[in-house]
């Protein structure tokens, strides 16, 4: 029998995240795993947009309603639930932290990093909300989807959630699409650059990027640093620390760029630069790899799980050895190509096809425990 699935799409409709790209792709593969897959969105904003987001052949839901509402209301108790959106359907997967409730199907949700446990400090406070919201699920017998090993462990001792019930289904990476060197380095303003893509926000420590940027830069004169992504909060401070370098006038901030800008910059990158102090995953290193340019990032997290050996590695917070592991990337020719090859077969074990078969046996498991 066809599995009946609702999956949550409404990270597809602001500015794309790597939530948002895990859900467009995991709609994308899901009905070749022989389910029967429907998006629907809690956002009254973008009710008319989900239609246009996902991928030819979804059906969508079409009774939007307000986010922050719901998310009071299913943090109180068990209504409205799924299926007054949805009809009947034997698995709802709330794929960014949140499940709602339900008449009859199992939940699923997709819990990616636990930053606001770790660091309540470089939270939002709609991410606050998110502990509540998870106890609420588990404590009514949601599954929870992990994106590695590090996370499930880190859900079971946080949550005290039922190890049984907290399956990793690692991520895939996205092709990145054919794009021209030249292009990107005209973005850059120049051959020779440090390039950070995502959201500026405090855990991806971008002022301390530009710490050891500056420190290069001093010796340097042709290296540049490209930033590359929205605004997200406290944007502020990565502002004040670009307006103090002495190099700033080598400093690109281009913010959000379209995806075949960000090809360009990864593909003519010299370095990828990741110096995150927390993260849940890590799709921007595995994209980069993908494409043959080097990265250097933080040991923190489960950065070490899903980069293996094709990263350079350093302490979190600490501009001078991540200085130091960029200096040997753009010095060094046979270490270069010796992480450009590791990282290209790294990113190809990443597939957004073998996500979705393994949370397609997810939902077949949760639904036959109902």
């Amino acid at each position: 029998m066809t599995l009946r699935v609702a999956l949550d799409a409404t990270p597809l409709l602001g500015a794309r995240t790597g939530v948002g790209v895990f859900t467009l792709e995991v709609l994308r593969h899901l009905p070749a795993t022989g389910v029967d897959v429907l998006a629907y969105a809690t956002s009254w904003r973008g009710r008319h947009l989900l239609g246009t987001t996902v991928p030819p052949g979804v059906r969508v839901a079409r009774r939007p309603q307000a986010a922050r509402p719901l998310r009071e209301l299913w943090r109180r108790g068990d209504r409205p639930p799924i299926e007054w959106w949805t009809g009947a359907i034997d698995v709802v997967h709330g794929t960014n932290f949140v499940v709602p409730p339900t008449r009859r199907a199992a939940q699923v949700v997709s819990i990616h990093d636990l930053t606001f446990h770790h660091h309540p400090e470089m939270s939002t406070r709609h991410t606050l909300e998110y502990p509540g919201l998870i106890r609420w699920a588990l404590a009514r017998g949601a599954w929870v989807h992990a994106d590695t090993r590090f996370g499930a462990e880190e859900i079971v001792d946080v949550f005290g959630a039922d190890p049984e019930r907290v399956v990793t289904v690692p991520l895939g990476v996205s092709p990145v699409p054919e794009a021209e060197v030249a292009d990107g380095r005209a973005l850059a303003g120049g051959d020779r650059f440090v390039l950070a893509v995502g959201t500026v926000e405090p855990r991806k420590d971008l002022p301390g990027l530009v710490d050891a940027f500056d420190a290069l830069a001093a010796d340097d004169h042709e290296l540049r640093l490209v930033l590359a992504g929205p605004d997200g909060w406290a944007a502020d401070q990565l502002t004040a620390r670009v307006a103090r370098s002495p190099h700033r006038a080598r400093i690109v901030r281009l913010g959000w760029v379209d995806d075949l800008q960000r090809a360009a910059l990864l593909r003519a990158a010299t370095v990828l630069a990741y110096p995150s102090r927390y993260e849940g995953f890590g799709l921007p290193p595995l994209e980069a790899m993908s494409v043959g340019t080097p990265v250097v990032t933080t040991a923190v997290g489960p950065l070490p799980e899903v980069l293996g050996d094709a990263a350079a590695f350093v302490p979190a917070g600490d501009p001078d050895d991540l200085a130091g592991a960029i200096a040997v990337l753009l010095d060094d020719e046979d270490e270069r190509a010796r992480r450009r090859a590791a990282g290209l077969e790294r990113a190809a074990s990443y597939t957004w096809a073998a996500c979705a078969e393994g949370l397609s046996e997810l939902y077949r498991r949760a639904a036959s425990a109902r």
